[in-house]
């Protein structure tokens, strides 16, 4: 009983207008509402103030040759200098920009300070009203009612606080008039009864026409700054909070912190499970977020899977840190969507103002900048902005606006590296690679332009001159040899990609069996649900599947039994340890006895040593691809290399 007494006082000392009969809200609008309240107050407060340091000094000339004048004189210059003071901290509130929400604590600061001028008023009529002469006595009553008006126009918005206000007031006139039996005394009590209830009914009326035009702005605004599917701030909205953030930072110095997330497997749950699904992810992770921050912050969704928060009145980077890795242990339960438990993670990069800029496109830049450290370090990770990250940003900027027009200046090329075949000894094809030469940086490594390309989309480009440039250089070799050509995930999202080798194939005027496409496993743990339609479609065309790096991803079996794979590739880094380490040496044998006993081709790459060919003969693999047999070579140099006689002695049995 007693904790839901003071819930209930703190309820109603906040503020709110149900508690009058007035329109009922949750939290979030109620915060909403006291911000619009406390604007409104502090507009008027200056004046306000300045009225009641000159009604004071008004007060202490009346009474200067009351009996009471010391004690008026003393209480003159105690409120007028309160209220200057006061006056003073409101004009200064009032240069910081207009929070968007405010605490019922706040409130409770704004009724109780409330009170202690009303009670300062209140003493007025009892301590000095009987002493006075006629002429005091007309300065107070005018006073007394000035400052009641006054009062209810400043807590016109707030019920509670313009009771607070004008009660010790009315107390103390009730408690003058009752000394005294004079009739004409009577007649005055019952007109401040009624000046005082008509005021308080019309501070009523207003405060509660306030609120719902309040709440009326607050639901026209939520569509413009509201995101329609998880109810959170959109970007718009988030815009708006780092604008605010900023010119309290230029105000007052109040430092602060924006965290920028990205979630790192929401592609695989789109493609997987479809948008439906992802859609209730994001719901899903919105909320777990939400409950993450304090009170009066929001996250906010400001693209597909990326949400960002400000975090306002930063005491202490640790602060930042802290909340970052809440957003990072939110996800250490996996979601329940659509009957399948889906483990999710969010990597998050987190920059300080003003230490790492004091202007919006700068604090996204370095936010940007910190996210994408934190992603390559793993999921799950928080990375605070640090100025290497604003070079390799740059960097990876410039990298990327030079790759956009790599194609038109012609500075992709390819090299091929062949296939031995381990039965006849010849070479059966060659694997198509992709290399890129920068006019001022040199050879750029695919491991470093690849992800920009998968990144920013250019990856469907760049694969389709891959595609065309291997089927027309593929034109000029024998018919019995092939070309493979390695596929991203971020191709096979692309609804034309089959059209596309359709197209090529037959421009080049080469038959479909001899272009083999080769995917490697982790592209089918975040593609599967439209890989499978495609290679299918593949090998209705008569095209070749390869599936590469075998052996490194999580469900290699499952897709040998699924897909129509016509070959796959051991990863090196078995061949490289098989004659050193049993355990190697036992998966490569197994994965050459399982492609048999499924008559599925086996590919051995990364060869480098005579032995390793030789344990890979014995084992009866089907082909071998390494340095052992050749490195990359260019195009020009292919049709030299099938012509030698003497490579075919060198790998003779």
């Amino acid at each position: 009983m007693r904790t839901q007494l003071t819930s209930y006082c703190a309820w109603l000392f906040a503020g709110d207008l149900s508690a009058f009969g007035g329109p009922a809200t949750d939290e979030a609008v109620a915060g909403h509402i006291r911000a619009e309240q406390m604007s409104l107050v502090l507009g008027y407060s200056v004046g306000i103030m300045l009225a009641n340091a000159c009604n004071a000094a008004v007060l202490a000339v009346a009474l200067w040759h009351s009996p009471d004048w010391k004690f008026a004189l003393a209480w003159a210059v105690t409120v007028a200098g309160a209220a200057i003071v006061f006056g003073l901290q409101s004009h200064a509130s009032r240069r910081v920009t207009k929070p968007q929400f405010v605490s019922r604590r706040a409130m409770h600061r704004l009724v109780r300070n409330a009170f202690v001028l009303g009670v300062a008023w209140g003493i007025v009529p009892v301590a000095f009203f009987a002493n006075a002469a006629t002429g005091g006595q007309l300065v107070i009553t005018c006073l007394c009612s000035g400052i009641l008006a006054g009062g209810a126009l400043a807590f016109a918005t707030i019920p509670i606080a313009a009771i607070a206000f004008t009660t010790p007031i009315f107390i103390g006139i009730a408690i003058c008039l009752s000394r005294d039996g004079d009739p004409a005394y009577v007649l005055m009590a019952v007109l401040v009864l009624v000046y005082g209830s008509v005021l308080l009914r019309a501070v009523f009326v207003n405060s509660f026409a306030f609120a719902r035009r309040v709440m009326r702005q607050i639901e026209a605004e939520r569509t413009v700054r509201q995101d329609p599917l998880t109810q959170l701030p959109n970007r718009f909205a988030f815009n708006e909070t780092l604008d605010a953030a900023l010119k309290r930072l230029a105000l007052s110095g109040e430092e602060f912190a924006v965290l920028l997330l990205d979630l790192d497997r929401f592609k695989e749950v789109n493609d997987k499970f479809g948008h439906p699904a992802g859609d209730e992810f994001l719901v899903q992770v919105a909320s777990r977020l939400q409950r993450c921050t304090r009170a009066a912050e929001h996250v906010a969704r400001i693209g597909g899977d990326e949400f960002a928060l400000v975090m306002a009145n930063l005491a202490r980077p640790e602060d930042a840190l802290a909340i970052a890795e809440r957003f990072a242990a939110a996800f250490a339960e996996p979601f329940l969507i659509a009957g399948c438990e889906i483990v999710g993670a969010t990597s998050v990069g987190i920059v300080l103002a003003p230490r790492d800029g004091n202007a919006p496109l700068d604090i996204m830049k370095n936010a940007d900048a910190a996210l994408y450290r934190a992603k390559k370090a793993g999921p799950g990770t928080v990375c605070f902005f640090e100025e290497a990250d604003d070079k390799a940003s740059r960097d990876r900027k410039a990298l990327q606006a030079d790759l956009e027009g790599a194609i038109a200046r012609d500075e992709f090329f390819l090299v091929f590296q062949p296939f031995l075949d381990l039965d006849d000894n010849r070479i059966t094809g060659f694997e198509a690679l992709l290399r890129w030469q920068h006019p001022s940086r040199g050879l750029v490594p695919p491991s470093k332009f690849i992800p920009i390309a998968e990144e920013t989309g250019l990856i469907h480009e760049i694969g389709e001159w891959v595609i065309r440039r291997a089927c027309a250089t593929l034109a000029d070799w024998p018919e019995e040899i092939r070309v493979a050509v390695n596929f991203s995930a971020a191709q096979f999202h692309n609804a034309g990609i089959l059209q596309t080798i359709v197209q090529a194939l037959a421009d080049a005027k080469v038959a479909p069996h001899r272009l083999e496409i080769e995917i490697t496993e982790s592209m089918l743990l975040s593609k599967y649900g439209s890989a499978a339609s495609i290679l299918n479609a593949l090998l209705e065309l008569g095209a070749t599947v390869a599936l590469d790096d075998f052996g490194t991803g999580f469900s290699s079996l499952t897709y040998l039994r699924k897909l129509p794979f016509s070959r796959i590739k051991i990863d090196q880094s078995f061949i490289r340890d098989m004659l050193v380490q049993p355990d190697c040496a036992a998966i490569v044998k197994s994965v050459i006895g399982l492609a048999r006993d499924l008559r599925i081709g086996v590919v051995a790459e990364g060869v480098e040593t005579a032995d390793q060919l030789e344990y890979l003969r014995e084992t009866q693999c089907d082909e071998v691809q390494g340095y052992l047999i050749s490195r990359p070579v260019s195009a020009e140099q292919v049709l030299a290399l099938l012509d030698t006689k003497k490579f075919r002695a060198t790998y003779a049995a």
